[in-house]
């Protein structure tokens, strides 16, 4: 996922998508371990979706309190 799919989002949204990629990294692990992946490249995507949701959920909850001081 891009940082402009991110952005775009609603919290509510974001707090959807973030469960599901959660649920989604935590298979992919498992498979990992038991079966193997034919790509492991998806886990590194897949942590940095996650990173990227983060990051924006904390830049808003940060310049909210800012934006009502002024």
């Amino acid at each position: 996922m891009k940082i402009e799919e991110v952005k775009s989002k609603t919290e509510t949204e974001l707090d959807y998508e973030l469960g599901l990629m959660k649920k989604q990294l935590f298979e992919l692990r498992f498979k990992s371990r038991t079966a193997g992946m034919p790509d492991p490249s998806l886990i590194r995507e897949l942590k940095r979706s996650i990173a990227r949701i983060y990051t924006v959920q904390h830049q808003r909850r940060t310049a909210q309190p800012s934006a009502a001081r002024k």
